[in-house]
C-alpha cells in the first residue's frame, strides 16, 4: 500500500469522523432545544400503532438517530413502561425518521458549509446568556461541521474512480447483491450509525467512474449497501438488550427481523426498486441526482416495510415471543425497576424514568407509614421486623436512584432546566428517604412500648391515629404530585402541612391537660411527644416534595 493510498484512508476516516461528530453534536443541539417537549411525544406512546409510528419518527427526528431511538424504547420496555407492540411501533416510526438525515445530505450546500458553521459558532459561543439561541446556534454550527466532513469524504472519494482494484470491487457488488449487503451491514456495524454510512455512501455514489459520467457504483449498485446498512443499525439494539429483560430482548428481536425481512423482499426486486426510485426522483446527470434517489430508496425502503409490518404487529409479538422464550424474573425491592443508564444521553427520558423510581420509592414509604401506624397502635412487633426490613431497602434504592440521577450531570445533553429538576429530583429521594427514618423512629418506640407494657388512654389513641391519617394523606398526594407533576396535588400538600403544624401543637396542649388531670401517666410523655413530632417531620419532608414540583427552592 502507497503512502497516497494510506494518506487518502486517513483523510476519509477523517472526514467520516467530523460527520459522526457533526451530527452528534446537532443530535445535542435539537435535543436542549426540543427535548423537554418530548414528554409530549412521549405521552402518545401509549396510544394505537399509528400514534406510535408518528412518535417514533419524530423522536427521532430530533436525537438523529433511529439508534438512540430504540436503545430509549428498550429502556421504557425494560421498565415495563410500554408494552412490546408499541415499541415496535415506535420502532417502526425511529427507521423512518432517521431517513430525514440522508435528505438533508443529499441537498448540495456544501458550498455553504463553512458560511454556517460561521454563524452558528458564532451564536453557539458568544450568545451564552440566552440558552435556547445558543443551542439553535450549536444545531447550525455542528450542521456545517457536518457537511465539512461530506465535503473531506467526496474529494477523497474522487481518485478512487481511477483505481482499478476500487473499479473492480464496485462491479463485484452490483453483479452481486448479497455482497453489497453484508458491506453495508459489517460497515454500521463497525460505525454504530447508519446515517454515518448512509453518507458515505451517497458521496461514492456521487463519485464519477472512469467514464467521467456515470456514477462509480450506480443506483442498482448501491441499493444492495443500502439495505445492509439497514440491518447494520439494528446491533445497537441487541447490544442494548443485553442484560435486559425478556420483554427487552424480544424488542431487540423486532428490530433485527423487521429490518432483515425488508432486506430479504426487496433485494429479488432490485432492478424494478431502481427504476421506481428514478422515476419519482429529480432528472438529470447520475452523479448529480444519485444522492436524492439514494435517499429517497432510504425512506420508501422504510415506509413500504412500516406499511407492510403495520398489520401484522401482532404476528410479530407471536413470532418474538417464541424465538425468545422465558418469563420475567421477579427482582428484588431495593433493585431498580425503571433505571436505565443507556437512556442517560436522552436526559428527558431517564428523568422520566428517575420519577417512576421514584414514585415507586414513595410508595414502599407509604407502606411504611401505615406499618408503622399498626405497629404504634396494634402493638403489632411482627410489624416492626417487617418495617425495618422495608426501611433496609428503601435506604439501599435511594441510593441507587441518587447514583443513576448524578450520572446525568456527566451527558453533554443535559440542559441547564434539567439540571436543576435533576438536582430537584435528588432533594426528593432524600426527602422520601427521611420519612422512612422516621417511620422507623417510630417502630422504635413501639417496641419499647410493648416491651414495658404501656398503654395509653383511647383519646391519645385517637389522636395519634389521626396525625397518621393526615400524614398518608399527605404522602399520597406527594407521590400523586410526583408522579404527574400535579401542581394540584402540590398546592394541596402545602395546606395539609399548615393542617399538620397546627395538630401537633394542639396535640401537646390535649396531652398535657390529660397530664395535669391524671388521665394520663407521666412515663408516656415523652413517647407520646415524639411519636407526634416524628409524625410531624413527616409533614415537612412532603411539603419538601411538593415545594420540588412547584419549583420551589427545598428546604434542607
Amino acid at each position: 500500500m502507497n503512502s497516497e493510498m494510506v494518506q487518502m484512508i486517513i483523510t476519509l476516516f477523517g472526514g467520516l469522523a467530523m460527520f459522526i461528530y457533526g451530527m452528534n453534536l446537532m443530535s445535542d443541539g435539537l435535543q436542549k432545544s426540543a427535548g423537554d417537549k418530548m414528554r409530549k411525544v412521549l405521552a402518545m406512546l401509549t396510544r394505537n400503532p399509528v400514534f406510535g409510528i408518528m412518535a417514533g419518527a419524530l423522536v427521532t427526528a430530533v436525537l438523529q438517530s433511529s439508534s438512540a431511538t430504540t436503545v430509549m424504547v428498550i429502556g421504557f420496555v425494560s421498565a415495563g413502561l410500554m408494552k412490546l407492540p408499541q415499541a415496535i411501533s415506535i420502532i417502526m416510526g425511529a427507521n423512518i425518521g432517521t431517513t430525514i438525515t440522508a435528505q438533508l445530505i443529499a441537498f448540495k450546500i456544501g458550498d455553504y458549509a463553512w458560511l454556517f458553521v460561521a454563524i452558528g459558532f458564532i451564536m453557539y459561543f458568544f450568545i451564552k446568556k440566552k440558552e435556547i439561541i445558543s443551542y439553535i446556534g450549536q444545531t447550525i454550527f455542528a450542521f456545517g461541521i457536518l457537511f465539512v466532513g461530506i465535503n473531506i469524504m467526496g474529494d477523497t472519494m474522487k481518485p478512487l474512480a481511477s483505481s482499478q482494484v476500487f473499479v473492480d470491487l464496485m462491479l463485484q457488488v452490483q453483479n452481486i447483491p448479497v455482497l453489497g449487503v453484508v458491506l453495508g451491514t459489517l460497515m454500521t456495524v463497525v460505525v454504530q450509525s447508519s446515517s454515518a454510512t448512509i453518507a458515505v455512501l451517497q458521496n461514492l455514489a456521487s463519485t464519477a467512474g472512469p467514464d467521467g459520467i456515470s456514477s462509480i457504483i450506480g443506483l442498482q449498485g448501491a441499493l444492495p449497501i443500502l439495505f445492509g446498512d439497514n440491518i447494520g443499525t439494528t446491533i445497537t439494539a441487541v447490544l442494548a438488550s443485553i442484560g435486559a429483560s425478556v420483554a427487552a430482548k424480544r424488542t431487540a428481536a423486532a428490530h433485527v427481523i423487521f429490518n432483515l425481512t425488508g432486506t430479504l423482499i426487496f433485494i429479488w426486486f432490485i432492478p424494478y426498486y431502481a427504476q421506481f426510485i428514478q422515476f419519482i426522483s429529480p432528472k438529470g446527470a447520475e452523479i448529480e441526482v444519485i444522492a436524492r434517489q439514494i435517499a429517497n430508496a432510504h425512506m420508501c425502503f422504510n415506509l413500504f416495510n412500516t406499511i407492510l409490518f403495520l398489520p401484522l404487529i401482532g404476528i410479530l409479538v407471536k413470532a418474538v415471543t417464541k424465538i425468545v422464550p422465558g418469563r420475567e424474573t421477579d427482582r428484588l425491592p431495593s433493585e431498580p425497576v425503571y433505571l436505565d443508564y443507556n437512556v442517560l444521553e436522552q436526559p428527558f427520558a431517564a428523568i422520566h424514568l428517575a420519577t417512576k423510581e421514584l414514585t415507586r420509592l414513595g410508595c414502599m414509604v407509604m407502606s411504611m407509614i401505615e406499618v408503622s401506624r399498626e405497629s404504634f397502635i396494634e402493638n403489632d412487633s411482627t410489624k416492626v421486623k417487617e418495617l425495618m426490613e422495608t426501611e433496609n431497602d428503601v435506604n439501599n434504592l435511594q441510593e441507587k436512584i441518587v447514583n443513576y440521577l448524578a450520572h446525568m450531570f456527566s451527558t453533554e445533553t443535559i440542559t441547564e432546566d434539567q439540571a436543576s429538576k435533576v438536582s430537584g429530583l435528588m432533594h426528593v429521594a432524600a426527602d422520601i428517604e427521611h420519612i422512612g427514618d422516621h417511620c422507623k423512629n417510630i417502630a422504635e418506640f413501639a417496641e419499647e412500648k410493648i416491651k414495658n407494657s404501656y398503654e395509653f388512654s383511647q383519646e391519645a389513641y385517637g389522636e395519634i391515629k389521626d396525625c397518621f391519617q393526615l400524614a398518608e394523606k399527605m404522602m399520597q398526594e406527594s407521590i400523586t404530585a410526583l408522579e404527574h407533576g400535579s401542581t394540584e396535588s402540590a398546592f394541596r400538600v402545602q395546606s395539609l402541612e399548615t393542617e399538620m403544624n397546627t395538630k401537633e401543637h394542639e396535640l401537646r396542649l390535649h396531652h398535657m391537660t390529660r397530664l395535669n388531670s391524671k388521665k394520663c401517666s407521666p412515663e408516656f410523655t415523652v413517647i407520646y411527644t415524639d411519636v407526634v413530632h416524628n409524625i410531624e417531620k413527616m409533614g415537612d419532608y412532603c411539603n419538601n416534595i411538593a415545594d420540588a414540583v412547584i419549583g420551589v427552592e427545598p428546604n434542607l
